[in-house]
């Protein structure tokens, strides 16, 4: 029995359903784009499903048949071509639901990540103890390995924000996630203080929503990950415990547009360190 072949990375089926958006806009079927490029059609509709990679060259040549004439995307597309290593992220595949490995893979490529979170800290600023609290919520419940391979994935993924060059990060918090005590007092004021000194680096924004501030009403947490074009960015959302994966223009344009308004209304980077530590304090 041959060995399976192993799933397409998010960055592949991404690459292909833009490509299928690019075909569809000319009104071209999968057979009459695989005739004009001398290819078939299965070979055309198996890389717009992410199962075969296509290379740059090719995929300059689909652009072209598709009458793509915006350079800065076609050279988006063509630098997620030719990726054959896989990121660390996949020693975790068997271990995790998929849905973390996507996530970690679009964080790894983003140019910008932006979040927003109502009743808990952002994953990617929170201590090992406060990670272990909120898992340990879980429902339902998780095995203790679980937690554990849970944890260790979380305190991983923290480093792009640690490496070279890392990509700007904005949390937007609300004021009631900050009081929150997963873990009990003692693991919530290390959180805090955590909290305080990540945003005090340099790529890392975090702006807090007060009590008495509306905002544009959303009980989950969402996820914004920014491409090197518009056209590629991606959202997460946190729905009723099954995180979806967002692409389409118009809500893209409605979660940036969200998030901009949560923004809008949070505090300075200043003032919120102030609450925070006020909160920490009072603990």
């Amino acid at each position: 029995m041959p060995p399976s072949m192993p799933l397409p990375t998010v960055r592949r089926r991404r690459l292909g359903a833009e490509l299928r958006r690019l075909r569809e806009r000319t009104d071209l079927s999968a057979t009459e784009a695989g005739a004009l490029l001398g290819i078939t059609q299965s070979r055309i509709s198996n890389i717009e499903a992410g199962r075969y990679g296509v290379s740059a060259d090719r995929l300059r040549a689909l652009a072209r048949t598709y009458d793509c004439s915006d350079e800065s995307l076609v050279n988006a597309l063509a630098a997620m071509t030719g990726e054959r290593k896989r990121g660390w992220w996949e020693e975790y595949r068997e271990l995790l639901p998929s849905i973390l490995i996507d996530l970690t893979e679009l964080e790894h490529h983003a140019t910008a990540l932006r979040v927003t979170q109502v009743v808990n800290i952002p994953g990617l600023l929170q201590i090992r103890e406060y990670a272990r609290a909120i898992y340990q919520e879980a429902v339902p419940a998780l095995l203790p390995h679980e937690i554990e391979h849970r944890i260790s994935h979380r305190i991983k993924r923290q480093a792009i924000l640690y490496r070279e060059n890392p990509p700007p990060y904005e949390a937007v918090v609300h004021e009631a996630a900050l009081r929150m005590q997963f873990g009990g007092p003692e693991v919530t004021k290390k959180q805090l203080k955590h909290l305080i000194d990540m945003s005090e680096g340099e790529t890392v924004t975090v702006l807090v929503i007060p009590f008495g501030v509306s905002f544009p009403s959303t009980a989950v947490g969402i996820d914004y990950f920014h491409g090197p074009v518009p056209q590629l960015d991606t959202v997460s959302v946190d729905i009723a415990y099954k995180d979806a994966l967002i692409d389409a223009p118009a809500q893209l344009e409605r979660y940036s547009a969200m998030l901009n308004r949560m923004r809008s209304v949070a505090l300075k980077p200043e003032p919120s360190r102030d609450l925070i530590h006020r909160i920490a304090e009072a603990i």
